[in-house]
């Protein structure tokens, strides 16, 4: 369904961004890997993705910094034309949990810029190449009930990110629906480790006696979402906050040591 389409995963060398790309891959796209600091990683994604039988490239890119995002697009457009498919996976995120009168300033901007500035910037790179072949598809990532606009104590400055670019979402996705692009937003519940490159299969039967589900998430739990969303048939499904979680409520609040 996605043959020949080009689809940019940001932060794909690992993770949910790695099991994306590949999901991609088999689906028929050319696949642009991008990473800032995974070099060899994505090196060896890149020669799977190959060997899968479409065109690929790695490109490292800082997406906090424009500069480099602009970089990035110029290459793939002397490459392959343009952005039809593009997964903003990437953002930073500081895994020490404080208050937010503990943030240094440099924190703050550093957390704003990469996932929620930089996250406009690049869609706002892509869109005219979008625009211009009447297609495209644009996924955002967020966190469980970010949608709700719920505070998350001792994530505040994240958590006030990602909640801005729920509202970008779904101001996109109505501006651009004209032009037949699509924006949407997933959000992943508590997957960890390992666990975002392997497939359902490989945990069913493993229980986590956190989750509803009871089985710990995956990340083909996310790349199949992700996938449907840039289907051409999907394109009636457009400015939607898409919780994969398992039931499993992230916002929860920790005492503080």
């Amino acid at each position: 369904m996605l043959k020949n389409k080009v689809a940019l995963v940001t932060g794909s060398a690992k993770g949910l961004g790695k099991k994306t790309a590949l999901a991609f891959a088999e689906q028929g796209c050319n696949v642009i890997i991008n990473y800032v600091h995974s070099k060899e990683e994505a090196e060896h994604l890149l020669e799977k993705i190959e060997a899968m039988g479409v065109q690929s490239a790695a490109i490292q890119a800082d997406v906090t910094q424009f500069n480099q995002l602009q970089s990035m697009i110029c290459k793939i457009e002397e490459r392959f034309g343009g952005v039809d498919i593009l997964v903003n996976n990437a953002g930073p995120f500081i895994r020490e949990r404080k208050l937010f009168s503990d943030y240094s300033f440099e924190e703050m901007n550093y957390l704003v810029q990469g996932n929620f500035l930089s996250v406009m910037q690049l869609d706002h790179l892509v869109l005219p190449y979008m625009r211009q072949k009447k297609w495209g598809r644009i996924i955002h990532f967020g966190f469980g009930h970010a949608a709700e606009s719920r505070g998350w104590p001792h994530r505040a400055v994240y958590a006030a990110a990602k909640v801005g670019l729920v509202s970008f979402t779904k101001t996109l996705s109505v501006e651009e629906a004209e032009h037949g692009i699509t924006v949407n937003m997933v959000c992943p519940g508590d997957i960890r480790g390992q666990n975002k490159e392997i497939e359902i299969k490989d945990v069913i039967t493993v229980l986590d006696e956190e989750s509803p589900r009871g089985r710990p998430g995956t990340g083909e739990d996310v790349s199949r979402v992700i996938t449907f969303l840039c289907q051409s048939q999907s394109d009636f499904v457009t400015g939607n906050i898409i919780d994969i979680s398992g039931g499993l409520d992230p916002i929860r609040t920790f005492p503080m040591k």
